[in-house]
């Protein structure tokens, strides 16, 4: 593994992929430390948990700085995404038990509950774009479940991988309940299918998704699946404008727009003139630049060739009829820049409307009413987030109802919370991850029935 830095092009070093006898010593290892670790008191698991997020902390600079180095993000951007990352760590060492807490249920039985008893090794494919967030939102939960995990890193992150390896480490967790696996894609199914791994969680595209549900279900394991998104951003005749473009601008962006949950279908219902005016003007003041600056807000893409399918979409749409109003070019400078980018006209059919777009490439889309407006947000293969802005509460809290997808935010950009679940439908796929929904996809949820030991026969004659 040979990871690139997208801001000078040049190779970070070499990142040795580990052997199959690694491998298999590792599958070998989880399986012993899962037969401990599910055992483990969960006030033990959690302190260990809340030493993580300590560990976090402290070494904050270094692993924001992996960040800034392997996938270009902005280093207040990545500083950022490390303390969310404690955060999460404590807020499922702080409410795992409560998640976790076995619920009585009323039946014909002296007594009935529900045991949530954890699964064993569960695989995580995950994505580069936020390296350690990605990671520990899977983690955290799995982990005080009771779970062991493997990772699986995408390969321009091997440094952010071994990381998060390291990291609980040193807090302590025995050896084995988390360990990070350099390997390749081609590597993969045997992993999948190996009587160690339970479950696996995969976050990236729909095609990854397809082809790992696919391996998955023939072994009949668990997946949960977040995958891309084209996030519809609606915004109604009495928003106000230069307000919401602002925020627009910023949802749009965050990440230099290689977020699934970045708006990118702006939907406008009223006077589009004068919001993609606001809008333009908007994207147009965000500071393009080595993502090592702290003025930085839009920093490089991950890799080149992220940066040329991102070009191709945006020719592609405006040869099929789209308008570009601002950027449209890399920009001419080493390193993988493309600059924040406005098309407007955008219709059905093109490329800026039907596909993810991942990077900074808002597509403008007017709407002829509210009605217009949920129809062309739900035209779409992705389901994961959409928001609606409006002064008008009540009208949002009902078009969300109509929405398909995931999630939906009134008046806010959308957003992974530790407090609440996280997901799609459609090509975005299944399942859930954070709150009590997410740490309750990697348990085995187990109906647990007493008797109280009268004979068979008496037992019948009350069954059903």
């Amino acid at each position: 593994m040979t990871p690139i830095d997208p801001v000078t092009e040049q190779s970070l070093g070499e990142f040795r992929e580990h052997t199959p006898e690694q491998v298999s010593a590792a599958l070998d290892l989880a399986s012993i430390a899962f037969a401990q670790w599910r055992h483990t008191p969960i006030a033990e698991r959690s302190r260990l948990m809340r030493a993580a997020a300590g560990i976090l902390r402290q070494r904050s600079a270094k692993y924001a700085q992996l960040m800034v180095s392997e996938m270009g993000k902005t280093i207040t951007g990545a500083e950022a995404e490390v303390e969310k990352c404690a955060l999460a760590c404590e807020h499922f060492a702080d409410h795992a038990r409560q998640y976790l807490a076995e619920p009585k249920i009323a039946t014909d039985a002296d007594e009935s509950y529900v045991r949530f008893d954890p699964l064993g090794a569960v695989l995580a494919i995950m994505p580069w774009n936020f390296p350690f967030w990605q990671v520990i939102r899977f983690a955290a939960p799995a982990l005080m479940a009771g779970n062991v995990g493997l990772l699986k890193h995408a390969p321009n992150v091997p440094g952010c991988a071994l990381a998060l390896e390291e990291i609980f480490r040193d807090a302590g967790l025995p050896l084995g309940v988390f360990t990070t696996l350099l390997i390749d894609t081609d590597a993969v199914p045997a992993i999948i299918s190996h009587p160690a791994v339970a479950a696996i969680t995969l976050t990236g595209s729909d095609r990854a998704g397809s082809s790992v549900a696919s391996k998955a279900g023939a072994a009949l394991k668990k997946t949960v699946l977040e995958l891309g998104g084209s996030d519809p951003f609606i915004v109604l005749p009495d928003a106000d404008i230069e307000a919401t473009a602002k925020a627009a601008a910023a949802a749009r962006c965050i990440n230099s727009g290689q977020s699934c949950i970045a708006a990118k279908r702006f939907i406008v219902v009223g006077n589009v003139g004068r919001f993609e005016k606001a809008f333009a003007q908007a994207l147009s003041q965000l500071k393009v630049a080595d993502p090592a600056n702290r003025a930085t807000q839009v920093g490089p893409l991950a890799r080149l060739d992220l940066l040329e399918n991102l070009h191709r979409q945006v020719q592609q749409s405006i040869q099929a009829g789209a308008r570009l109003v601002l950027g449209g070019q890399r920009l001419p400078r080493k390193g993988y820049f493309y600059p924040p980018t406005l098309l407007a006209d955008v219709r059905p059919g093109m490329p800026a409307f039907d596909e993810e777009t991942f990077g900074p490439v808002a597509a403008l889309i007017a709407a002829k009413d509210v009605d217009d407006a949920i129809r062309l947000a739900n035209l779409s293969r992705y389901g994961l987030g959409a928001s609606v802005w409006t002064r008008d509460i009540e009208l949002a809290k009902s078009l969300g109802v109509r929405i398909e997808s995931g999630s939906v935010f009134i008046n806010e950009a959308v957003k992974s919370d530790s407090r609440l679940p996280f997901g799609g439908i459609k090509r975005s796929g299944y399942g859930r991850e954070l709150a009590a929904f997410g740490i309750h996809e990697f348990v085995n949820i187990k109906t647990v029935w007493v008797g109280n030991g009268e004979s068979s026969e008496h037992a019948a004659q009350r069954s059903d």
